[in-house]
């Protein structure tokens, strides 16, 4: 991390930690070097730890990913079904005084129309300004995604209703430890929130709200393997529901063993 925006950085990630710990739950304890090994771990498991993944664009999809998360950004006249997070991304670096590549300022949408176009710049100087970013703010990208579920969590209680209590619960068991830290933040980078009523296959969510909706630990101690078979079932519904043209079952096999080691 860039010596200049450290004192930024800790104080952030305190102001962070505070409003964690009023969501329910006391909070594991996180420090720079905590949020280092978290980000590195979703980092390995967007794109294996390497810095070419970094700027990615999946078969199948109508949009670049990107960053350590693989945030969204979807080129002009595009309009998917999954929320675009790599402008919010670019507004966070600005917020908080991190130097970005000047045509980021002035580019609202991918520049690159289809996979085709981008993976013919890979090593043209725009990708390589975003890995140069993108690799040396690891600590930023993974207080973004904290960011993104402290600000969550009172929403996914509201929005489970009369579920509400159990949400709160599973969300206080998870913050007790390391691993069920690690699983809310990565998930709810993975999958999303679960609140956008675009991300519904036949009218069934696959977020961070549906995986909490649907897991019963007895404890804080069974709280991380919980979530990791809730959200195992939760991503085979998925699949289930989706369209076949998409052909979301060659991903399962990946998403379930990604769940999988959030029991530990």
């Amino acid at each position: 991390m860039n010596p200049r925006h450290l004192s930024r950085f800790q104080f952030t990630l305190s102001l962070l930690l505070i409003g964690l710990a009023f969501c329910g739950g006391r909070v594991h304890a996180l420090n720079e070097a905590d949020l280092q090994r978290i980000g590195k771990r979703i980092w390995q498991n967007e794109c294996a730890g390497s810095v070419d993944g970094l700027t990615s664009w999946n078969s199948g999809e109508d949009f670049a990913s990107l960053g350590i998360g693989h945030f969204i950004w979807y080129p002009a006249g595009v309009e998917g079904p999954f929320e675009e997070s790599f402008p919010k991304l670019i507004q966070w670096y600005r917020q908080r005084g991190v130097a970005v590549p000047e045509w980021l300022l002035t580019t609202k949408d991918c520049p690159w129309p289809d996979k085709a176009s981008f993976t013919r710049e890979h090593d043209g100087s725009r990708q390589k300004d975003l890995r140069r970013l993108l690799s040396s703010t690891i600590g930023e990208q993974t207080l973004f995604i904290i960011a993104r579920l402290d600000q969550a969590a009172p929403r996914l209680v509201k929005a489970a209703g009369k579920s509400g209590t159990l949400v709160e619960r599973n969300i206080a068991l998870l913050r007790q430890t390391a691993a069920g830290n690690f699983a809310l933040i990565d998930y709810v980078n993975f999958k999303g929130e679960g609140l956008n009523p675009k991300e519904r296959y036949k009218g069934e969510g696959w977020g961070l709200l549906q995986v909490l909706m649907n897991m019963r630990p007895a404890d804080a101690a069974s709280a991380p393997a919980a979530f990791a078979t809730s959200s195992q079932q939760v991503l085979a519904r998925r699949v289930t529901n989706s369209p076949p043209e998409r052909g979301e079952k060659r991903w399962l096999p990946g998403w379930s063993n990604r769940c999988a080691a959030y029991a530990h």
